[in-house]
């Protein structure tokens, strides 16, 4: 939409307060500020629910795979088999064995229940979410009888153990003696303490050379399942649909969907919704730029009708105040994505601010999962958000614009 220079002239001109124009002024500049908190507020929570989903998404996929296949009874004897398999299934990336078994640890008289993992050496030095998070030691001291093993951050705070210190684990699967099962405990020192940002994890992993945990569960040569990777988790089942048919007489294939169903559903149904509750604090924002437009128009009667017979036509009234409510809308938008992007990029400082002066812990890991608050900017939806603001902004000046537009001079200026 180009505008003549008159009708640029007339443009700014209306968006400055003269006199006994203030009032509509300030509903003008409200209307811009709801704009701005509308826009700040989509961007920044949609930021947030993507980099919360993205961030859960790529640090438990990280460690359990995009699928896995499970022995009946929590055995695959014929692992190896099966790890062939699946590097010859096209679109799979990598399959690794693993040992995970619920267990409870000891040091130093505290207790705690751990998750120990069994991998592969090679496995546990290709490792990124593990190598990429190390706090102290260094990976390659995990050995097959070395008895070296590696914890998380939360469960050495727990435990209270540092690098070199002592810990025990303690299985249920012992020697049967005559007055019954005797639990198995074997102790192990810390040489890698790690944080890969999942509560959970930080909190229950122990991770060990293959060797040891099979040792230390008594299961000879065998696994508990095999973790695979593909070249696309959107299309996991797609991909895996042949190896599923394979392994079936061994054990079950569930992919990452399955494992994570519940928890996936729920985030993407809570963006859907926190995207259309805050979108209309930009259609409240809308309301008032039609509001104040309105007003202005019942205001300026007497010099639209003056300007229509000096020649202003129809056209120029509708384009000059189409203009002032997309000028509203695109000011208000502009600031919003400014303010936005400065939330975001200072987004742990402020929550760290805020938890300081209230008292209270805002994002406590044992309920959210991650240990921080994570942001994932998706530029499609910043376009829609700015495509929304700016949308509903010119359907809503529609009509005070038509109005002007439409103002009869001979019935304005009748008894002048």
């Amino acid at each position: 939409m180009i505008l003549s220079r008159y009708e640029r002239m007339i443009a700014k001109r209306y968006l400055l307060p003269g006199k006994g124009e203030r009032f509509i002024f300030v509903v003008a500049s409200i209307s811009l500020i709801a704009v701005m908190l509308g826009v700040m507020a989509l961007v920044v929570v949609m930021s947030v629910m993507n980099g919360f989903r993205a961030d859960l998404f790529e640090k438990t996929v990280g460690l359990n795979g995009h699928a896995v296949v499970q022995g009946y009874g929590g055995r695959l004897p014929g692992w190896r088999e099966i790890v062939e398999q699946a590097r010859a299934t096209e679109g799979v990336t990598s399959a690794i064995p693993l040992i995970e078994q619920p267990l409870m640890a000891s040091s130093e008289g505290r207790v705690e229940g751990v998750l120990a993992r069994g991998m592969r050496v090679e496995d546990i030095r290709s490792n990124e979410t593990l190598n990429a998070n190390i706090l102290a030691g260094d990976m390659t001291s995990l050995t097959p009888g070395s008895g070296n093993v590696a914890i998380g951050s939360r469960l050495a705070t727990t435990l209270g153990v540092m690098p070199g210190g002592q810990i025990s684990l303690i299985s249920p699967q012992g020697q049967t003696t005559p007055f019954g099962t005797v639990p198995r405990i074997v102790s192990y020192t810390v040489a890698v303490i790690f944080e890969v940002g999942v509560y959970d994890y930080d909190k229950a992993m122990v991770v060990m050379p293959m060797e040891d945990a099979q040792t230390l569960l008594m299961l000879g040569d065998t696994v508990g399942i095999v973790v695979m990777d593909t070249v696309d988790p959107d299309r996991v089942a797609d991909i895996l649909a042949p190896l599923a048919v394979q392994v079936g007489r061994q054990g079950v294939l569930t992919d990452w969907r399955q494992m994570n169903a519940q928890l996936f559903e729920a985030l993407e149904v809570e963006r859907v919704l926190m995207f259309w509750i805050l979108s209309l604090i930009i259609l409240v924002a809308v309301f008032n730029i039609l509001s104040s437009l309105i007003m202005l128009v019942n205001a300026k009667r007497h010099d639209i009708a003056i300007l229509q017979t000096m020649g202003g036509s129809r056209r120029s009234m509708l384009k000059i105040f189409l203009t002032l409510g997309l000028t509203i809308s695109a000011l208000g938008t502009a600031i919003g994505l400014g303010l936005a992007f400065i939330l975001l990029r200072f987004r742990q400082s402020v929550v760290n601010g805020i938890q300081a002066l209230t008292g209270q812990d805002l994002w406590d890991p044992s309920i959210r999962f991650i240990t921080e608050l994570p942001a994932k900017t998706d530029p499609f939806e910043v376009l829609a958000v700015v495509a929304l603001a700016m949308g509903s902004a010119f359907f809503a000046t529609l009509y005070p614009a038509w109005k002007a537009a439409s103002t009869d001079p001979v019935q304005v200026l009748r008894y002048e």
